[in-house]
């Protein structure tokens, strides 16, 4: 590489006729009062210390050479630099204001200072200016040189900076001369490359491996338009890469748009970048595009960008479209994008209806919201909407899709009708973190006007204090505690109010026929119980039965008959394994066979994600992988466990390590057990196996 560097005296540095350019592709001047002050007293330090010969600022680093010679003027592309560069400047223009103001005599004056440091005085136009900024940066400095006003929209940091330094210079009183002394200390490393022999993006990587300086969005920016002369990132720039960083807010949040980017690499190569190596996947990515300019890649970057800004500030101008947006949003469930970036594509360029683009998103709602009521863990949400595009036939884009979901078992699965009600009408709804968008959903179903639930709160109707009054444990009958333990916070006894204050602990009458109580509420959440005499365990079940029958309609499964979904089901191949079932296990008779049954029930009991499978030699239960197989014998069963023999906990020391032995079943770990009353620490060491499966989904 022909790098030349050398450690150069700032001032000289900036002396003659040059003109630094910061391109367009990197960010904006960014530094805070916090490091200006850092800087001010450094040089204020070098100023009053005559032992301090020189003070170390960093490096600058440019390029010099090639397409940038055209004018008289050298111009070097400042690739790394610009923020120390940039607030020196404002430093010796606040500097130079200063000794105007004084109306005194100093060893320099503002004349030499703009002369020889900040303008190219022989030069016309852009070409007086030793140093230009990116965008509104640019204009707000030249209209403080130039001594003209701020420009409308004019760049807060360089113009806050500028005024920093005045107010210090004014504040500490300091002897100019000795300021400009300190200023004359500074030292940098000039850093020249030669475009034809230099990698500037390399050598740009490795400055800024060092530090939290870039985020990943600046590296990828800097990638894309790096490589490409002035003029071409001059119209890719403002083409592209502006209104995106726009649309993402400018980039104050970067960790959105590095967000956004592992969503769009994700839908690209089919895998899941992570966070912190977007950068080098996206590399990875332009690489396997041979053919593909960085113009049609950077077009195709900025169309999903549309999607994605409209799927997570929910700006779509479709109402229907948006309502649903928000209410996936409230559910926190991110790791649909990618799979919803792609549906948002085809539904852009016409291959998805309004309709079903609809459908698919109501799905996607209904599946996510389901697994979350029946507490199936979340770990596996993201790999499956990663790739759920792959088996999607865009012919029959909805049905697929449902049958997709409604095909889907263990870890991934989409709970049915019957395991939704089940585990909504019991679930402590109270303390679950979507509680508000459950009864949102619920009171507004079908609903044309529309109730804000927000201004209402959520109330107890048996109330929450557990020193119940007479009133209520007669209401709710001798075994009141254990009434009062088990429904208080489930779905059958939860209802919204504007009076929870009032309402609070009175009996259920006065609850009722108070002045904005139940029998005189607008809500639909509290037809019927204006109704009733009395509230009990009986009608807290009615009624979350009830809600919980509305409940499969709002969030609803897909309804598919047998010969839709057999179409999608892979078809067996002619040599697949033969269908086991327990009558080919002849040690399961009499009393192995009642030991059989308990232990099997149990293992089933222990999740609604296992499954039983009856191999050839042995029964295998499954969550993601099989956690536990079962080799029936005459006097015993054999169990193994799946899982390294230096992970089990076996305080009886049961276990036997079968590591490398050729046995029937999967696992490390095997024991026995010969009777029922085994059957307790069996489950403790089989739990241990089936806990290590589920986390790793």
């Amino acid at each position: 590489m022909e790098v030349k560097a050398s450690e150069t005296n700032f001032l000289k540095f900036l002396q003659g006729t040059k003109q630094f350019i910061i391109p367009i592709y990197q960010r904006k001047y960014s530094w805070t009062a916090e490091q200006c002050k850092q800087l001010w007293n450094d040089i204020l330090r070098a100023s009053k210390d005559d032992d301090i010969k020189g003070h170390f600022v960093g490096s600058i680093v440019y390029i010099e050479k090639g397409l940038y010679q055209i004018s008289a003027v050298p111009q070097l592309l400042v690739i790394d630099g610009q923020q120390r560069m940039t607030t020196l400047t404002l430093l010796l223009l606040a500097l130079g204001e200063a000794i105007k103001d004084s109306g005194q005599t100093f060893d320099i004056t503002r004349k030499k200072i703009m002369n020889y440091y900040l303008v190219n005085n022989e030069e016309e136009d852009e070409l007086y200016h030793k140093l230009l900024l990116t965008q509104t940066d640019k204009e707000t400095l030249l209209s403080l040189i130039n001594g003209k006003e701020l420009p409308e929209e004019y760049s807060q940091r360089v113009f806050e900076n500028f005024q920093f330094f005045l107010d210090q210079i004014r504040k500490s009183g300091i002897d100019l001369n000795l300021l400009y002394r300190g200023i004359a200390k500074l030292i940098v490393v000039d850093i020249s490359l030669d475009r034809d022999h230099d990698n500037p993006q390399l050598i740009f990587e490795s400055l800024n491996s060092t530090g939290l300086d870039l985020s990943q969005a600046d590296l990828i920016r800097n990638y894309v338009l790096m490589k490409l002369d002035p003029a071409e990132q001059e119209v890719l720039y403002k083409n592209y890469w502006h209104p995106m960083e726009k649309r993402f807010g400018d980039l104050s949040e970067s960790s959105l748009f590095d967000r956004f980017m592992r969503d769009y690499l994700t839908v690209k190569m089919g895998r899941i970048p992570n966070i912190r190596n977007v950068y080098a996947d996206f590399k990875e990515y332009v690489a396997q595009l041979k053919e593909v300019d960085i113009e049609t890649i950077l077009k195709d970057i900025y169309q999903y960008s549309k999607y994605f800004v409209l799927l997570a500030f929910q700006t779509e101008k479709d109402k229907e479209i948006n309502a649903i947006l928000k209410d996936i949003n409230s559910l926190k469930v991110d790791v649909s994008y990618p799979f919803l970036l792609e549906v948002y594509d085809d539904y852009f360029n016409q291959k998805v209806t309004q309709a079903e683009f609809i459908s698919i998103l109501k799905l996607v709602e209904s599946y996510v919201f389901r697994r979350a009521i029946c507490g199936v863990p979340t770990n596996s949400l993201n790999k499956t909407f990663a790739t759920i595009s792959k088996e999607i036939n865009k012919e029959k884009y909805v049905e697929s899709l449902q049958v997709i979901l409604a095909l889907k078992d263990s870890y991934k699965r989409f709970p049915n009708n019957e395991e939704f009600i089940r585990e909504l009408t019991v679930k402590d709804v109270y303390n679950f973190r979507n509680r508000n968008y459950l009864l949102r959903k619920l009171e507004n179903y079908n609903r044309k006007e529309i109730v804000e639930i927000e201004s209402y709160t959520i109330e107890h109707i048996m109330p929450q204090n557990e020193n119940m009054s007479i009133a209520w444990r007669n209401d709710l009958g001798v075994n009141w505690e254990e009434v009062h333990k088990t429904y208080l916070h489930s779905l059958g006894n939860l209802t919204l109010t504007r009076y929870n204050s009032e309402l609070s602990d009175r009996p259920f009458k006065e609850k009722r026929d108070m002045d904005g109580g139940f029998a005189d509420s607008p809500l639909r959440l509290n037809r019927g119980i204006g109704q009733l005499e009395l509230w009990n365990e009986q009608e807290i079940v009615n009624r979350g039965k009830r809600l919980a029958e509305q409940a499969i309609v709002v969030w609803s499964y897909p309804e598919l008959s047998e010969e839709v979904i057999s179409q999608y089901k892979k078809k067996p191949n002619d040599n697949e394994k033969v269908k086991y079932t327990i009558d080919d296990f002849p040690e399961l008779t009499g009393a192995m066979l009642e030991l059989f049954e308990q232990l099997r029930k149990r293992i089933c009991n222990l999740d609604s994600s296992v499954r039983e499978e009856f191999k050839k030699l042995y029964i295998a239960y499954k969550t993601t992988t099989n956690f536990v197989d079962i080799v029936p014998q005459k006097s015993r069963l054999r169990l193994s466990l799946n899982m390294p023999f230096s992970e089990i906990h076996d305080p009886n020391e049961i276990c036997k390590d079968v590591t490398n032995l050729g046995r029937w079943g999967n696992g490390d770990v095997e024991f026995g057990v010969t009777n029922e009353s085994e059957l307790e620490y069996a489950m403790f060491l089989v739990q241990q196996s089936f806990d290590k499966h589920r986390d790793e989904e």
